[in-house]
């Protein structure tokens, strides 16, 4: 099966005529190597295009793309690794020569048993899951932990801490009061959750069972860096991982229990992967419903009841792509090649874009940006979806655009959005 090489960057200049631009004097972005060019005024239209070349399938990664598909920016359900997708096709109508498909199966026989030992396995690897962990696959979205977290952890009277960095910390405090008491301990709110807090001046409470983060904030683009340690010696730190789990290496240990959506960088929607430490499950109130009780799920060992076996089994092949990429350490550097590019190309305008969010816990997963003339995002983004680049709308609460960069965002969907902010820069600035 062939596919795309990785995209290096064309600019062409089709010969109707228009009121447009041409191309020379490249400019080089700090950290970078790679070279974009400044339009001048020209009486022909231009269009950002890639080229491409074909190569073996087996030598092509994440990096890669080809020209019948968008880059997709969008938070979630977000792009997928276009050589996982390949697989999931040709197995689709036979899987492994069962004679069915992965929708077709008991989650209960041995082909399925198999698919969700194997992705277990595999996203152990990745993340050094020792034997004193537990891994689920559950339903109902990260929103449904926001529920789950208390009523398995907590009885109604206890103390819980949250850090809140942005919309998806305060939607979890706001669900934990009905079924404990919660601190917000730290808000970003006042100042738009652009930062996090420094965690030596963190006032925690010293009875709190669980001190609760969001890792990476979807929404306004906050990420932490490190993580707080709770103050209760016998307290647990709990992390919503959605937005940038096995985007790079995280050390479980430090953590009792983490959860995430699929969505984002690891499989479809449907799917809701829960981390949680052993000793910790086994005491939910008595009013926890059935569905939401960790000792069910770990008991029947995520097969209680019907699980969502076809986001299990992409879940899987995703993990497994992740580990043949050299694991979470080479994705982590990819990442990082792929933010520094935007947000230097954001910091390099001179204000014509901007970052609301401080450097140091900007985001690698989401990058959001606004323009200094707020009346030229609409033709932005209209420019960027002519360009097969989609979903760069910002989150309804927020404004602006936003670039959700994950794992199987190729590098050359990065240069390519770069390529137009350049132009339409030195068009409108």
């Amino acid at each position: 099966m062939a596919s795309a090489s990785l995209h290096s960057l064309l600019l062409k200049t089709p010969n109707n005529p228009t009121n447009s631009y041409s191309f020379k004097n490249p400019i080089t972005l700090p950290s970078q190597n790679v070279s974009f060019i400044t339009p001048t005024r020209s009486n022909k239209p231009f269009s950002i295009t890639c080229a491409t070349h074909v190569q073996d399938r087996s030598t092509t990664t994440s990096e890669t793309q080809s020209q019948d598909r968008v880059f997709n920016f969008a938070a979630g359900p977000a792009t997928l690794p276009e050589n996982v997708l390949k697989k999931a096709e040709s197995e689709l109508y036979n899987w492994r020569g069962s004679g069915m498909s992965v929708m077709e199966m008991s989650h209960r026989g041995k082909e399925f048993v198999s698919i969700i030992e194997k992705a277990e396995s595999d996203l152990r690897s990745l993340l050094n899951i020792s034997s004193d962990y537990y891994v689920l696959f559950l339903q109902g979205g990260a929103t449904t932990q926001f529920a789950a977290i208390p009523l398995n952890l907590c009885k109604m009277d206890d103390s819980v801490d949250f850090i809140v960095t942005g919309s998806w910390g305060d939607k979890a405090f706001k669900e934990a009061q009905k079924y404990c008491k919660p601190t917000v301990i730290w808000s970003g709110k006042s100042e738009k959750y652009t930062k996090v807090p420094s965690f030596n001046y963190l006032e925690q409470n010293l009875n709190a069972k669980y001190l609760h983060i969001c890792a990476n904030e979807t929404i306004q683009g906050v990420e932490f860096k490190n993580y707080p340690t709770p103050i209760n010696k016998d307290a647990i730190l709990i992390a919503d991982m959605s937005s940038n789990f096995c985007s790079k290496p995280v050390d479980v240990s430090k953590f009792g229990l983490i959860y995430a959506g699929a969505q984002k960088n690891v499989g479809p929607s449907g799917v809701t992967i829960v981390i949680i430490r052993k000793d910790l499950i086994g005491n939910a109130q008595d009013i926890t419903p059935v569905m939401l009780d960790y000792k069910i799920h770990a008991d029947n060992k995520s097969l209680y009841n019907t699980p969502p076996c076809y986001g299990i089994y992409m879940c899987g092949l995703v993990f497994e792509d992740l580990l043949n990429q050299g694991g979470l350490k080479q994705v982590e550097k990819n990442n990082i090649k792929k933010a520094e590019l935007l947000y230097n190309a954001i910091d390099s305008s001179n204000g014509f874009y901007r970052c609301p969010v401080e450097k140091s816990v900007r985001s690698l997963m989401n990058v959001p940006f606004t323009l200094e003339k707020s009346e030229l995002e609409a033709e932005f983004i209209k420019e960027a979806a002519k360009e097969k680049m989609v979903q760069l709308k910002g989150h309804r609460s927020v404004g602006g655009m936003r670039a959700s960069i994950y794992n199987a965002m190729p590098y050359a969907g990065v240069e390519k959005l770069v390529a137009l902010m350049k132009d339409f820069q030195a068009r409108h600035g």
